[in-house]
């Protein structure tokens, strides 16, 4: 069970670590959406994939440890959490405390790592929006007005004034 113990707080500090990771890299990205930069947020998400592979990698490998642990312990595997272990290890204070200070500075972490990829988000979701903004902008810019024209039956006929402005053939 020591040898457990020791895995998953190792697992779960190599986890803590790559959400740093992902963290510095949603500042860089921050950066880059506000300077509009494309390239440098083409090569951030291709760092982030790689980081969520890893990330994905150890969760894996923490579920078998608490798989193994929860055998050990005669629990069901579904059931077992890291709160839950830390209950259970009244008669072992030290790894209590280890699997109790990573529990939350992990909690702090995704707390902030949840807070950026808000931002970003917020951040994305508006340069979308300018974006579709300039181009609506542009497209009207192009086009004339409609001209004030109506039917017998007064529905606008959406007639459209010529391109140039002026008409040559008076």
């Amino acid at each position: 069970m020591a040898s457990l113990m020791d895995d998953l707080i190792e697992v779960l500090n190599e986890e803590k670590t790559d959400y740093e990771q992902l963290i510095a890299l949603g500042e860089e990205k921050r950066q880059a959406v506000i300077a509009a930069e494309i390239d440098k947020l083409e090569k951030i998400s291709e760092s982030e994939q790689v980081v969520a592979g890893y990330l994905q990698n150890k969760a894996n490998r923490r579920e078998s440890i608490m798989k193994d642990m929860a055998q050990v312990l005669g629990k069901d595997p579904a059931d077992l959490t890291v709160l839950k272990l830390i209950g259970y290890m009244d008669n072992q204070p030290d790894e209590q405390r280890k699997l109790s200070d990573i529990r939350e500075s992990l909690l702090v972490v995704g707390k902030r790592l949840k807070s950026i990829n808000e931002l970003n988000a917020t951040l994305i979701e508006q340069a979308m929006e300018m974006v579709e903004f300039d181009l609506t902008l542009f497209k009207s810019m192009r086009q004339a007005p409609e001209t004030a024209n109506y039917d017998r039956n007064a529905y606008n006929t959406g007639d459209i004034l010529g391109g140039s402005g002026f008409d040559t053939k008076q």
